[in-house]
């Protein structure tokens, strides 16, 4: 139901508005919200719960809570939250429980506390080079199945400018094959050049409208490529078509799938270990459209395979200034001046 009000709204906010009634009931059990309070919910409550969405969570207890990832999020993002709140409200019979008047609001809270926060802020993540990567690769043994694994995540998750959260879970629990990247969606072909390439179909791509399927495509890349990275990962950790893209065998055997904070705890150690920090995750993803730009890759190219909607990419390029000497440095060299 909330999917179908999602969709007659906007199309693409039905991701959207599952993980704002999520969000909504944590706030509420982190602060002992009586389930009749929740519905309906007053404008204090979701006011209220529009400002912690958006607050850094540093002072905020979260232990019970330790397979979600909690970070600020942007007023847009709220602003969806709350209209799924809204939607959930119709669904049930209860008229909308805000008004344009609370709209206003909770916009105008939204400002300031968007201004007071703004200097403290986190840095934007660091991109993923392509020496990162290298030390993945040199680091990581690709005959032990969990590292196999790990690796396979990070050549695909920067060559095909993939969201972390695509590749991996979020607990061994929560992979569902309708969802999530199995080994049967990995489609091996040749391009009219006669190239190969690999094909990653996304069933639930967080900018997909209902329904639809989005593709990644992967092509050679030396080294660092990712076709090597997934044949071996086949190689190690054979398994049905069902199971899991990106998963590893424990001691006994099992198939497991890779679960995000455990891919991200061996790729932050390695990086840590070389004094590269260790806030990624995101940072494949720019650090690939980052490299593709400052190769000269056409824009129009890196927005499709990133699968952006509009020029929202463009944002990426703030990561580009980090590693712009390599690529553009010196260029008038070429000609003798």
């Amino acid at each position: 139901m909330l999917s179908t009000l999602a969709s007659a709204h906007s199309l693409r906010d039905a991701a959207s508005y599952g993980a704002g009634i999520r969000k909504f009931h944590i706030f509420c059990d982190i602060f002992s919200v009586p389930e009749a309070d929740r519905l309906p919910a007053s404008f204090a409550l979701l006011n209220s719960f529009a400002l912690w969405a958006a607050a850094d969570p540093i002072r905020t207890d979260l232990s019970a809570y330790e397979d979600i990832h909690f970070e600020a999020i942007a007023p847009a993002t709220v602003r969806k939250y709350l209209s799924a709140v809204s939607a959930w409200h119709i669904a049930q019979g209860w008229p909308t429980p805000l008004s344009a008047a609370d709209h206003a609001r909770i916009n105008w809270h939204l400002r300031g506390l968007e201004r007071l926060q703004g200097s403290r802020r986190r840095p934007p993540r660091p991109p993923i080079t392509l020496q990162m990567l290298a030390a993945l690769r040199a680091d990581l043994d690709l005959s032990d199945p969990f590292n196999a694994c790990v690796w396979a995540i990070a050549a695909c998750a920067f060559w095909g400018l993939m969201r972390f959260g695509e590749l991996t879970v979020k607990s061994r629990a929560a992979f569902d094959p309708g969802k999530h990247l199995t080994r049967g969606d990995a489609d091996y072909a040749f391009d009219l050049d006669g190239k190969p390439f690999f094909r990653l179909n996304l069933r639930e791509a967080k900018t997909a409208q209902p329904g639809e399927v989005q593709q990644v495509y992967l092509t050679e890349q030396g080294v660092l490529c990712p076709h090597r990275a997934l044949r071996n990962l086949a190689a190690v950790v054979p398994a049905g078509a069902d199971d899991p893209l990106f998963s590893w065998r424990d001691r006994r055997g099992c198939v497991r799938p890779m679960v995000r904070d455990r891919a991200l705890q061996r790729i932050n150690t390695i990086l840590g270990r070389r004094g590269w920090g260790t806030t990624f995750g995101h940072s494949f993803r720019i650090g690939g459209a980052s490299f593709m730009l400052g190769q000269g890759v056409s824009p129009e190219v890196v927005r499709i395979l990133g699968r952006w909607r509009s020029l929202a990419y463009e944002a990426y390029i703030r990561a580009f200034e980090q590693v712009s000497s390599r690529h553009v440095a010196h260029l008038s060299e070429r000609y003798g001046l």
